[in-house]
């Protein structure tokens, strides 16, 4: 009979957080495994694509995992975009990719590539897919997962032999089968240790009732015609077994001096203790499993790692949220695009005189541009200034510390060439209908659109406003009624109106007009909104840093 089996590997660290809970609660579901060990983690790294095939086979035994390359896009210095291959997926070649890549632009199958160089060293693999000026690189490198290796599939079958009977596992029950193993090595080990260790006490025990009577010892041996009938007086005389009566014949003389009589003594004493644990050990079952609980431990501290292979959503699949703790996180997007999360609890309290601490490390000419504090559940939409909007779980976004400069938003959106989100808005609850976006576009016109439509957003994105032509979005706000909008312009004017004034609309409406422009420079900079009957202040600052603040009652 011919069986398949198909194990992917997993994190030490993880599967040893696992097999220290179940050992705590055997009654652990299949599923809730999932709380210790994410999934596979492949040694080449790379990512998997979607959480469903690992539900599967963690509940199971059976599923499919998509595993994809990591991929960047870079800009080159000769202006054209490039994907950078860094990771590569489980068991793929990487000659037969970039072979297999070669062919397909060969033969037409895709066209957008312009150049294709391996540059991997001895720091790492580094396969750089140049681009053609016009192409989309988010479109090639799809067609770069659907044609090549860069994306595959791992079938995992969870199938072993259970008492010589083949049988496929669930990861629960794989776990608890090897707990059940360990437990049988922790008993046999224990019960070797101990049979050894009364067999040496046993020989102890006769050197000792020899030594107490050695003068009486000696004068037996010494009378006795050979070396059968010294054992058997010693053993008649003494009340010793055949092994101890042996052990006493085979001693030798320097045995007998005060010092080699203390350590005897001293073996003895350490053996009766060890025994006394040994056989603790073997009576309580509690102390069987603190012994496999130690041991992992043990295996974590020495050989455990950090994850290698990152876990992604895919559209539409099984959501996480159950499994992901709600956190406050602070989120940052700067001016060149980047974008990362962090917990709100790094920003400790300062007194007034304090310098404050780094919360972010931009580069030269970047600028922390929006900062906001959101729920891991939350959702926050992404809108650029062509119209589009792409939406994020705020637990998507790259989690990084206070210094880091988090990770371009090109990276995480599928944006077109020279594309630029130009508002991030967090989502908090249902996308109801109660609640609006406003848009302003840079040549005056405004819209409101109500958010229930905008549930379902594709992860290539879907159309927020129809723009005219040379026309840009500048600015998308979160409403409801009894709010105002106030729209800046370049040339220092400015209007109010209640939000309501703009009537709801589609998304796919380019809106009405909100401020008519006085020359064909000038241009909408900012949308603030503010409460119908808030009495507070308005600051407004130039392009040059002179600031003026004066009260809402004034606009």
């Amino acid at each position: 009979v011919g069986m398949a089996t198909n194990c992917p590997p997993h994190n030490l660290v993880e599967v040893v957080d696992g097999l220290v809970a179940l050992l705590e609660n055997p009654d652990l579901e299949p599923h809730e495994m999932l709380q210790y060990v994410k999934g596979p983690d492949f040694p080449t790294g790379a990512m998997i694509h979607g959480r469903q095939g690992i539900f599967d086979y963690v509940t199971t035994g059976r599923g499919k995992v998509v595993m994809r390359a990591r991929c960047d896009f870079e800009e080159l210095k000769n202006g054209r975009q490039a994907i950078i291959v860094t990771e590569i997926p489980y068991y793929v070649n990487k000659a037969e990719l970039i072979t297999k890549i070669a062919n397909l632009v060969r033969e037409g199958v895709i066209t957008g590539i312009a150049d294709l160089n391996d540059e991997s060293d001895r720091r790492g693999m580094r396969i750089v897919i140049t681009l053609k000026k016009d192409a989309h690189g988010q479109v090639i490198l799809n067609q770069l997962y659907k044609h090549t290796y860069l994306q595959s599939t791992f079938g995992v079958n969870n199938l072993a032999l259970v008492g010589n009977e083949p049988k496929v596992m669930n990861l629960k029950d794989a776990m608890q089968h090897y707990l059940d193993f360990r437990e049988e090595v922790v008993v046999r080990r224990t019960q070797f240790d101990l049979n050894k260790a009364e067999a040496r006490a046993h020989i102890l025990e006769g050197y000792r009732i020899a030594l107490d009577h050695i003068d009486e010892v000696i004068a037996l041996i010494r009378a006795s015609e050979t070396a059968e009938a010294a054992r058997t007086g010693l053993m008649e005389k003494f009340g010793l077994s055949e092994k101890q009566a042996q052990a006493i014949l085979e001693l030798r003389l320097q045995r007998l001096t005060g010092l080699e009589r203390d350590k005897i003594e001293a073996e003895y004493q350490d053996l009766i203790q060890e025994i006394a644990r040994l056989k603790s050990i073997l009576e309580n079952r509690s102390l069987q499993l603190q012994i496999i609980k130690d041991e992992l431990l043990e295996a974590r501290k020495k050989f455990g790692d950090e994850r290698r292979t990152e876990i992604l959503d895919a559209q539409g699949d099984l959501s996480m949220e159950d499994l992901i703790a709600e956190r406050s996180m602070v989120v940052t997007v700067s001016h060149e695009q980047y974008v990362k999360r962090m917990v709100a609890d790094e920003y400790r309290t300062q007194g007034r005189g304090g310098r404050g601490i780094s919360a972010g490390n931009v580069k030269d000419g970047d600028w922390v541009e929006q900062m906001f504090v959101a729920s891991t559940h939350d959702q926050v939409l992404f809108f650029t200034d062509l119209g589009r909007v792409f939406a994020l779980k705020v637990h998507q976004l790259p989690e990084a510390g206070r210094t880091a400069r988090g990770k371009a938003l090109v990276n995480l959106l599928q944006l077109k060439p020279e594309e630029k989100v130009r508002a991030a808005v967090r989502v908090e609850g249902e996308f109801d209908s109660d609640r609006y976006f406003i848009f302003a576009t840079r040549l005056g016109r405004v819209k409101r659109t109500s958010l229930d439509q905008f549930t379902n957003i594709r992860a290539n994105g879907l159309i927020a406003i129809n723009l005219n032509e040379g026309d840009a979005l500048v600015g998308v706000r979160l409403t409801h009624a009894g709010q105002h909008a106030i729209l800046a312009v370049r040339s220092g004017k400015s209007i109010r109106f209640p939000v309501e004034d703009a009537r709801a609309m589609g998304r796919s409406a380019a809106g009405v007009k909100g401020i008519e422009l006085s020359s064909a420079d000038d241009a909408v900079v900012s949308l603030v909104i503010v409460d119908a009957d808030d009495d507070g202040k308005l600051l407004c600052v130039t392009e040059r840093g002179y600031g003026k603040l004066t009260t809402l009652e004034e606009y």
